[in-house]
């Protein structure tokens, strides 16, 4: 059977789906924490905003555990390792795949400028929701559903019929 060509130079699902899982594992074995994405930004944001106004991020509520006493450089720590190693093995996969460009991702009617601009606002949205519920998509669907943790599924259900809720209002955009 012919690979269809949206599909190629793109991992089988299967074999990219256990791979995250043994990853997973690992890191659970290994960190004793599952994965996630979120504890990065937060620990960046930190350091921009003590960079900034040492002041106000020592004594700001949400800074400020990043910054007491005895507390390490937040940059130090496992979850910005991994960040940066995701971001890394992306940039190793899409090379050797020969996939590596630069380009917008947008539908025929949608220009640049406005694809920009509602990435920029859906990227606020998403990450004011991921302070909001204290972890991101990544933990809660991965770490969170591996645990069989309740509300994790629910959480996915939910992401999963929005999705698919409004992909309905959006589809031509893309076709």
């Amino acid at each position: 059977m012919k690979e269809p060509d949206y599909a190629q130079g793109f991992w089988n699902p299967y074999v990219a789906g256990i791979a995250l899982g043994l990853v997973l594992l690992a890191t659970i074995y290994l960190m004793g924490t599952g994965l996630g994405a979120s504890g990065a930004v937060a620990r960046s944001a930190a350091v921009i905003a003590h960079g900034v106004t040492p002041q106000f991020a020592e004594t700001n509520a949400y800074f400020k555990e990043f910054y007491g006493p005895g507390a390490r450089h937040p940059l130090i720590d496992w979850v910005v390792v991994q960040v940066v190693g995701v971001f890394l093995g992306g940039l190793v996969a899409v090379i050797t795949a020969r996939r590596f460009r630069v380009v917008i991702g947008r539908g025929p009617t949608a220009g640049a400028g406005l694809r920009l601009f509602l990435a920029f606002v859906g990227g606020i949205i998403g990450g004011v929701g991921t302070r909001f519920a204290m972890g991101c998509t990544s933990g809660q669907a991965l770490s969170g559903g591996a645990t069989m943790a309740v509300g994790s599924w629910a959480f996915m259900l939910v992401v999963f019929a929005t999705a698919f809720t409004a992909a309905y209002f959006v589809r031509r955009e893309w076709s």
